[in-house]
């Protein structure tokens, strides 16, 4: 008898175990019918007509007829979700069932369950800021000197009851609170700790990639966001005087404006070269003008100083796609391109996530209250209250890129204080992320024009910020100072092909470690080798013969393409181009 059974038993301790598990599983099928569209969490005991907010899901869309029945059993609709063919509705705990059960299209009704927060947005996780968290990092040993429109005051700025801002210094005259609100922004992204959207219903937290670091607050932009070189220069000469008493190792510079004269005569790309060789990791924005075809260049030789000066990390921007993955990410089409003009240098050195990036609100600033279409709602961060956020709020450009790589720089200096400037660029730009998405393209909606992308070194650098695979490298490459200066390219009018120039000073002239093939990769630069040296683009759009006109611009001494900007984000009527946070920007 056993020896017959003894297969069969297992069988039916499998076919029980499987019982068993199908019953955990789907509970709500064993309810009774009145229930069975209730999910087991729905809490309605003792509530009599009080109201509970429920998620609601139907066969199809609801459509009136849903609604009328809803409302006939006391539900106040209070959102569609369209996702999930459903609505958010408050209705008396003792009518839940019975509309269920009345409404043969409802499949489902779940409470409005509260989430807590992620601590991750999709530009945090793009550039794997969420595994530099887990690590431990947080820059708490660094600060950032940030040269703006100043840093207001915030709770996200704060480290218990005391402000991380050590240092304010303002060169305006108009004091150094952030009238602007474009310095507060920055330094959210630098090093804010998400503590305004850090609660029980809170869905986001917005941080900074560095949320302990402190900040030394020059302020070189005005309420408008405008300023002079003079005011900009006396903040670097400040950050180089105050280094050693506050422990400067890095300088934000989210501004920029046109290339008038040689990075080697210019009097600003001079003072970021000061700074750097003092010792300080400077970070650069790009500049906005990506999509400037005013010279037939297709936004190439765009680049704004003092991001033209080869010493310093230059930073573009990146698009996320509303997703945690980098994988789908693109370039910004406003984000500026290189190479520059005059020196001809490869410019951007890298790119991070600059579009559409929610960061510290400077309440009552410029920016608050004349572009409200930039806040966020209450309840994309929060998922209790109305309304507009107090406390955050969204802008675009490579403005909010280069304190990305602001905060990265400062995760490695707390991991490793010795490394020097030269060391941060090369091996953020080593690491950089070079699978990306070859051909993109974006169609702005009120304009109808359609921007068609290329990731070649011109327009992403050594590719795309990932902190995670930087803080996990230990190769080193020279210290001294330039050593890790971007290469200049030459142009043969005759092939139509530009050349990386050999630099045996430079780490990535003369290094196996640190050689092009490695810094730049296959992915963002193309060609093969043509008379010793390594072809960086081949038969060029940009400088074929069908866009002679744009050689004058380039490669020769016409630097009128660009005008005069300060603060590449700023809003200015003689400079639209310059305006990034309508959200239409991509």
């Amino acid at each position: 008898m056993y020896s017959i059974c003894k297969k069969c038993a297992v069988s039916a301790a499998w076919g029980g175990l499987l019982a068993l598990i199908l019953t955990l599983l789907t509970p709500n099928l064993m309810w009774a019918d009145g229930k069975k569209k209730l999910a087991q969490d729905l809490d309605l005991a003792g509530k009599g007509s009080d109201l509970v907010d429920v998620i609601v899901q139907y066969r199809h869309a609801p459509g009136n007829d849903n609604a009328a029945k809803a409302q006939k059993h006391g539900a106040v609709i209070k959102n569609n979700l369209e996702l999930i063919k459903g609505a958010v509705m408050s209705v008396p705990a003792d009518q839940v069932s019975a509309l269920a059960d009345e409404d043969s299209e409802i499949t489902f009704v779940s409470p409005d369950r509260s989430l807590q927060s992620t601590g991750y947005t999709d530009a945090f996780t793009a550039v794997s800021g969420d595994l530099a968290q887990a690590s431990g990092w947080s820059g708490k040993s660094v600060t950032v000197a940030v040269v703006d429109s100043g840093i207001g005051d915030s709770e996200d700025l704060k480290s218990g009851p005391a402000s991380r801002v050590v240092y304010s210094q303002d060169f305006t005259g108009q004091g150094t609170d952030d009238q602007y609100g474009h310095g507060t922004h920055v330094a959210g992204i630098i090093g804010g700790n998400g503590k305004r959207s850090s609660c029980a219903g809170c869905f986001l937290k917005y941080q900074g990639l560095a949320s302990q670091v402190k900040f030394v607050n020059l302020k070189a932009l005005d309420r408008n966001g405008f300023g002079k070189d003079s005011n900009v220069i006396a903040a670097i000469n400040a950050a180089i005087n105050l280094k050693t008493k506050y422990n400067i190792r890095i300088l934000n510079l989210s501004l920029g404006r046109g290339i008038y004269e040689s990075y080697t005569t210019d009097p600003l790309t001079q003072a970021v070269e000061a700074a750097w060789k003092a010792g300080i990791v400077v970070v650069v924005a790009a500049g906005n003008y990506g999509r400037d075809n005013s010279n037939n260049t297709n936004g190439y030789g765009t680049v704004t100083a003092p991001g033209n000066d080869p010493y310093v990390i230059t930073v573009g921007a990146m698009r996320t796609m509303g997703t945690p993955t980098p994988a789908d990410d693109v370039i910004a089409t406003y984000s500026s391109k290189g190479p520059t003009l005059l020196d001809h240098v490869v410019k951007p050195d890298l790119v991070a996530p600059g579009n559409a990036i929610v960061s510290v609100l400077a309440p009552a600033a410029t920016l608050d209250t004349t572009a409200p279409q930039t806040k966020i709602l209450v309840t994309a961060y929060q998922l209790s209250g109305t309304g507009f956020s107090s406390y955050y709020f969204t802008l675009s450009g490579t403005s909010m890129a280069a304190p990305m790589v602001s905060g990265a720089a400062a995760l490695l200096l707390e991991q490793n204080p010795n490394l020097t400037p030269d060391q941060i660029k090369a091996r953020l730009m080593k690491t950089a992320n070079k699978n990306l998405i070859v051909y993109s393209s974006y169609t702005e909606s009120s304009t109808g024009i359609t921007y068609n992308e290329e990731s070649d070194i011109f327009t992403v650098g050594a590719g795309y910020l990932d902190v995670n695979a930087a803080l996990h490298n230990t190769d080193l490459a020279s210290s001294t100072a330039g050593s890790a200066k971007s290469p200049t390219v030459a142009y043969n009018s005759t092939t139509g092909q530009v050349y990386l120039l050999s630099d045996s000073s430079v780490v990535w002239g003369n290094s196996l470690v640190w050689g092009t093939s490695v810094v730049w990769g296959t992915s963002v630069v193309w060609g093969n080798d043509a008379s010793g040296q390594s072809l960086v683009w081949g038969n060029s759009v940009v400088w074929g013969n069908s866009t002679t006109q744009g050689f004058s611009v380039v490669w020769g001494n016409d630097a009128s393409a660009l005008s005069v900007v300060w603060g590449v984000d700023a809003f200015s009527t003689a400079q639209s181009t310059s305006v990034l946070v309508n959200g239409d920007q991509q």
